[in-house]
């Protein structure tokens, strides 16, 4: 296993890493929108911190040596179902066919009080 860590995604806020290489998959921990330049939340409502996760995710998959379009597998954790609609516009301006396979869930809250989190699985090369 191959430990990543970049400043330009959030630092880990606990004992658990930005992600981890293993074989040729990157398994990325939850992304959730603060802006890494200032260690804080974004400003804004679900669009302004959905972008600003799928910025970290990019950052965090280019310092494991991949990109968005070798991501297989996303969970999208949202505080309010309500803003599925708004989320699921915002990720298909970052993911293209084919499509990652995707779960999307409600939860109670999340850290920061932030209004969604995103996790991703991506391949990476071996080359």
């Amino acid at each position: 296993m191959k430990r990543i860590a970049t400043e330009k995604a959030p630092q880990a806020i606990g004992p658990y890493s930005q992600a981890i290489v293993t074989g040729n998959l990157v398994f990325a921990s939850g992304q959730i929108a603060i802006n890494p330049e200032t260690n804080e939340v974004v400003e804004g409502g679900i669009t302004e911190q959905a972008h600003q996760v799928f910025k970290n995710i990019s950052n965090l998959l280019a310092a494991a040596g991949t990109s968005m379009q070798n991501v297989v597998k996303t969970t999208v954790f949202m505080a309010d179902m309500a803003d599925f609609a708004t989320v699921n516009g915002i990720y298909a301006e970052y993911f293209t066919e084919p499509y990652p396979a995707r779960s999307a869930v409600a939860v109670k809250s999340l850290p920061k009080n932030v209004l969604i989190e995103v996790e991703v699985i991506a391949e990476v090369s071996n080359s």
